[in-house]
């Protein structure tokens, strides 16, 4: 880890391809199979199922990652290039480790390996134990490039597909999107064709469009004006009911209302929350504060940003007795953390972020459209965007600046930034980065990525119009501080 860069971020190991390589990759799952070993969880003879997404160097990150499985004495179960929460549940159903190589959103310079446990993701707490490992990786397994020094050849696919599939075309149920026409955007996702196969199964019409065969960096917390342009135009074209699309690695939701625009994930967390019953729902600080006023919720919970800190609430919640218990984050991935009922039966619970409940739940509702859905919610308004690049020593230096002082130094510099567009500061909150409330009840909200080097800006306002405005107006004035 200190040699390469390649650090654990919000959701797993990621870096740069060129610092992935086939030693670091190898090391990373073995420290993770021996740390399972200490858990109870690997043995020699087990089994160990890994999956991957479109990027050209999951192929080869995946070959490294077998070769670390078979010399710890396990057997490697490759499921295929398939969404992330589908290897989950083919894991999770045998209660076996697993793991994903994914980049997800982010360009295809870099990429990364999520991990799981036989019934969950690797959490915060589990990371120290993995990185404590001391490895043995031989003296002669690599070459000097720090590559493999022979060829590894991935083992026969094992099917991860077809229980996914499954499991939404009975929890909806036959027909449940029928005289629906949805447009699938595919670009480089890797679950373009099984969404596509579960919304026409379910009885849509689709209409599949922007299939990309070169990697394209959908992020859906901070969508391109290319992509924005596109779902409005082929809204237009095509006399679409929605556009339903995904991330990367196919565990963040993308979906637009009958015009093309795109819903904010969490707003559309929302949605499928009520959707399903919930009486419990945790999401990450940055999310729209529309959950708790719209009072359907009979507890919410606030945490740190990315999947494991969710989960861990999601497991104190269920301790505590909840009944039907969710989460979801800001990127609209949704976790669902007990079983709920389905059109045949129990759907089991699905710990890890998911795409495809979300979507279906938007478009199978009892509702005139999607725009009237989103209607009937309190009307705030998220927007999010990015500095790239961002470096960690810039990134340091301006958090260090952020929280220097009391609070009312700390609201008064964040005055100085802000007031002149946002109003005087008023709280501030520290639970993920720097979250500042403003006395017209703006919020802009500043975090350092966990996966790759850049600044996240999140705003928050009363209108969509203002939430964009006060977005940019707060990245010109951190550039304008920082001299970038």
């Amino acid at each position: 880890m200190q040699e390469s860069g390649v650090a654990f971020g919000t959701s797993g190991a990621r870096g740069l391809v060129s610092a992935m390589t086939d030693r670091v990759c190898y090391g990373y799952t073995l420290g993770f199979l021996q740390y399972m070993a200490e858990q109870g969880e690997f043995a020699s003879g087990g089994e160990v199922a890994l999956a991957g997404d479109l990027r050209p160097s999951s192929p080869r990150i995946l070959a490294a990652c077998a070769r670390a499985v078979r010399d710890a004495g396990g057997v490697p179960v490759f499921c295929g290039y398939v969404p992330t929460p589908a290897l989950a549940l083919f894991a999770f159903g045998r209660g076996i480790p697993s793991l994903m190589v994914t980049g997800s959103h982010i360009p295809a310079d870099r990429n990364g390996i999520k991990f799981y446990r036989s019934a969950g993701e690797v959490l915060k707490s589990d990371e120290a134990g993995m990185s404590r490992q001391v490895l043995d990786l031989g003296s002669d397994r690599f070459d000097a490039a720090a590559m493999l020094a022979m060829p590894e050849t991935l083992p026969p696919i094992t099917d991860a597909v077809e229980a996914y599939v499954q499991r939404y075309l009975d929890h909806f149920g036959a027909g449940a999107l029928a005289g629906k026409k949805v447009g699938i955007y595919q670009h480089s996702a890797v679950g373009r064709d099984i969404l596509a196969r579960i919304v026409r199964e379910l009885g849509a019409e689709i209409a599949l469009l922007g299939r990309s065969e070169v990697f394209v960096p959908v992020d859906t917390e901070a969508i391109r004006p290319e992509d924005v342009e596109l779902a409005q135009s082929w809204a237009a074209e095509f006399g679409l009911d929605a556009i339903v699309s995904t991330d990367g690695d196919s565990d963040r939701p993308l979906i637009s209302d009958e015009s093309g625009k795109w819903l904010r994930g969490d707003v559309l967390g929302i949605l499928c929350a009520s959707a399903i019953g919930a009486t419990s729902v945790t999401t990450p600080v940055s999310s729209n504060t529309a959950l708790e006023k719209s009072g359907r919720f009979a507890s919410t919970r606030r945490t740190r940003i990315g999947s494991p800190y969710v989960i861990a609430a999601m497991t104190e919640e269920l301790d505590a007795g909840a009944s039907v218990v969710c989460g979801y984050e800001a990127n609209g991935g949704f976790l669902l953390g007990s079983a709920v009922p389905g059109r045949t039966g129990l759907t089991r619970a699905l710990p890890t972020r998911d795409a495809v409940l979300p979507i279906l739940a938007v478009l199978a509702a009892d509702a005139p459209s999607v725009s009237a859905q989103l209607a009937d919610l309190p009307q705030r308004f998220t927007y999010s965007d990015r500095v790239i690049p961002f470096p960690p020593e810039v990134s340091k230096a301006l958090f260090a600046s952020l929280t220097d002082g009391d609070e009312a130094a700390q609201q008064a510099l964040q005055t100085g930034l802000f007031g002149s567009f946002a109003g005087p500061c008023t709280t501030i909150d520290h639970t993920d980065g720097v979250r500042a409330t403003f006395a017209g009840d703006a919020v802009i909200h500043l975090r350092g990525s966990g996966n790759a080097p850049e600044l996240r800006c999140y705003t928050e306002a009363g209108t969509e119009a203002d939430a964009v405005a006060i977005n940019a107006s707060a990245v010109a004035a951190i550039k304008a501080q920082l001299g970038l």
